[in-house]
């Protein structure tokens, strides 16, 4: 069933169609300019409807319908990266290509699909909602043994002490491993898991959610990030990696994590600063010295990459060539043990 918000945000997106309609004439650049100012408009107001709110815009708007499942992941980064071509044409100098054509109508496409959906059918939402059963952790053992004890003759009292022993194991076990699974079902490890798993709309519920339980800490917005990264959405992973550094300033993974954001986008000068400083908060991290060696290969730096790369050892890095350097592939971040 369609949801009078998504009735009212669809309303309010039919005023973004006349301009996008227009995208495909042969028009200057100024005109396209101001449809695509205008059709943006037109999907911030469908958001706002969609999630009831009168004041957010831009990247937070986009997570606040994204945290309330209103849209998933993909729909998110193809707003995402429509909100990013706004943010490009404030400047007056800058001239609309047909990359932000493509991205407008790709993210109203998306917004569209998005508002004639029923939530509560999408399995891919429903799914990811759902937690692990904390119960499959108990073990399977006790019952068998129980059902194997002798029912005829004087059972020996050291073979009931024996079972005594066993059975108190197991079910210490079971709670141990209930606990176990319990401390790992955080929104975090939940997160964790569904990411190796390829489970990425469950994961970026997960790391969502994680973002709320500890607004300080810097991992579930890294790992948010790298999965940006990965679909090639570079602004939606600044932005996390922006949030994990207000969290957590120093921290290595989140430094490490901005200088390849910034290194597959080709800014060489900046991914070094970051690199620089993830070195400096963890001396051992190897993936952050040998990228660091291949973006000063990038900047002509030869013999300060030489040592870098030297230190780092072999690893993707040690061949710095362009398509190695446009999407280095650093190790994931480590959740702290």
């Amino acid at each position: 069933m369609i949801t009078p918000a998504q009735r009212e945000a669809r309303a309010a997106l039919d005023a973004a169609r006349p301009a996008i309609a227009r995208l495909d004439a042969n028009r200057g650049s100024e005109d396209l300019a101001a449809d695509l100012i205008d059709a943006w408009s037109a999907v911030e107001s469908a958001l706002r409807a969609l999630v009831g709110s009168t004041v957010l815009s831009g990247q937070t708007l986009i997570r606040e319908a994204r945290q309330r499942q209103a849209i998933n992941f993909d729909q998110a980064n193809a707003l995402a990266e429509f909100q990013a071509v706004h943010d490009r044409l404030q400047s007056t100098s800058y001239r609309p290509t047909d990359s932000d054509v493509n991205a407008a109508k790709v993210a109203v496409t998306k917004l569209d699909t998005a508002l004639t959906t029923d939530p509560a059918a999408d399995p891919v939402r429903a799914a990811a909602n759902v937690p692990p059963p904390v119960t499959a952790a108990m073990p399977p053992a006790a019952p068998a043994m129980i059902a194997s004890t002798p029912t005829h003759g004087r059972f020996p009292m050291w073979a009931k002490i024996a079972i005594g022993v066993v059975l108190l194991v197991l079910i210490g076990g079971g709670g141990y491993l209930a606990l176990g699974r319990g401390g790992s079902s955080s929104s975090l490890q939940q997160g964790v898991d569904a990411y190796r798993a390829g489970q990425r709309e469950a994961a970026v519920s997960a790391f969502n959610k994680a973002t709320r339980d500890d607004p300080k800490s810097a991992l579930p917005h890294i790992y948010l990030a790298r999965m940006a990264r990965e679909v090639g959405n570079f602004t939606l992973a600044s932005q996390e990696l922006q949030l994990a550094l207000q969290a957590e300033p120093s921290n290595a993974a989140a430094l490490r994590e901005m200088g390849a954001n910034l290194l597959a986008q080709n800014n060489y000068e900046l991914a070094r600063r970051f690199y620089v400083r993830a070195v400096q908060a963890d001396p051992t991290d190897k993936t952050a010295q040998g990228y660091l060696g291949c973006t000063l290969m990038k900047l002509g730096r030869t013999t300060e990459a030489t040592s870098f790369l030297t230190r780092a050892g072999p690893g993707p890095w040690s061949n710095c060539t362009p398509a190695a350097s446009a999407a280095p592939a650093g190790t994931a971040p480590v959740i702290p043990k």
